[in-house]
């Protein structure tokens, strides 16, 4: 279940409480709700502060509002658990058939996936930009390409930005760094902010550095399905991932829609750059924390094939977010 999905159920539990009687609003239902990853773990999967938003329509308070859509939330598909947190935030559980169906629909969608639109030609396939005529100012023109790609990918047309400029010209940029790291150091950083421009920072091989943490990440996703490959091990059903750091990760692409969108709506690239490092170091830590591929003498089990699925559907959120900043991804470092 991606966050829109559970955003859509969360709206339909406040309904059915609104019908049954048990809400009373002296205004409309909200268009939407909004729902986020938790800022502590141990606080579900997700949380919405939809009864925070709605105890003014009702005069009750916010803990009670949460009390009632709480019971008809429970009620509804692809939800395990739900909780009610000081001031009235609902924290939501997902089950684990709907972590495993948000695996599937990455795999199958590919470089699709994270794209709004449905009309829109996948990013590596889509023409070259049409927004405004270059300016000649290397981060202007690095940002409104970004932001051209956005808007085919997502069908949202950003806002303009003024960025703050660089000293170096696009060519000159392009001989120090090249053109992944050039895009990375111009889009990273937020428009109003001065980005650093230095190639000691931008193309070090080491953790250090951002950009080669995200690539990094996604070439270890395609090397563990070579290597599964070879040792005759499928990614299977994406099922029963409740490791912490399998649930870090799978909350991380199940953002990722709602990332994109937002990074085109505010236009704002650098939040999809954040969101590309979060799921880099959430998949390097399930790397290192749930191993995907037997080690010595162990047998292949169910659990690696869940886990190769994982993986596949990170190297894949990771390869789109790099192709919509206009970076590339490869498969080897």
């Amino acid at each position: 279940m991606t966050p829109a999905e559970l955003s859509r159920t969360v709206l339909s539990a406040v309904r059915r409480a609104v019908e049954a009687g048990e809400l009373q609003l002296s205004g409309p239902v909200p268009d939407r709700v909004v729902v986020r990853r938790p800022p502590r773990p141990g606080c579900g999967d997700y949380a919405t502060n939809v009864a925070l938003q709605l105890a003014p329509l009702t005069g009750a308070p916010p803990p009670a509002v949460a009390d009632v859509i709480r019971g008809h939330l429970t009620a509804l598909p692809g939800i395990a658990r739900v909780d009610v947190a000081h001031p009235g935030f609902l924290n939501i559980t997902l089950e684990g058939e709907s972590y495993g169906a948000l695996v599937d629909l990455v795999r199958a969608q590919g470089p699709r996936y994270g794209i709004g639109s449905h009309h829109a030609p996948a990013p590596e396939q889509a023409p070259a930009p049409t927004g405004e005529a270059p300016t000649g100012e290397a981060r202007a023109d690095t940002l409104a390409a970004a932001l051209d790609r956005l808007r085919r990918a997502t069908g949202i047309t950003p806002p303009d930005r003024r960025p703050h400029p660089v000293r170096q010209t696009a060519d000159e940029l392009l001989r120090t760094l090249g053109p992944d790291a050039t895009a990375w150091a111009l889009l990273r950083p937020p428009a109003e902010d001065a980005p650093r421009t230095d190639p000691a920072e931008h193309l070090a091989q080491r953790e250090s550095n951002p950009l080669f943490r995200v690539r990094y990440a996604h070439a270890r996703a395609r090397a563990l399905l070579r290597n599964a490959h070879d040792l005759g091990i499928a990614p299977g059903a994406a099922e029963d991932l409740r490791h912490p750091a399998e649930a870090e990760l799978l909350g991380l692409i199940a953002d990722f829609p709602r990332t994109v969108e937002a990074a085109a709506r505010h236009g704002a690239p650098d939040r999809l750059a954040r969101h590309l490092e979060h799921t880099a170091d959430a998949f390097l830590r399930f790397h290192d924390t749930c191993p995907a591929l037997p080690k010595g003498d162990e047998k292949p089990s169910a659990v690696h094939g869940n886990r190769l699925a994982l993986a596949d559907a990170a190297g894949t959120v990771l390869a789109n977010g790099l192709t919509l900043l206009g970076i590339s991804a490869p498969r080897h470092l």
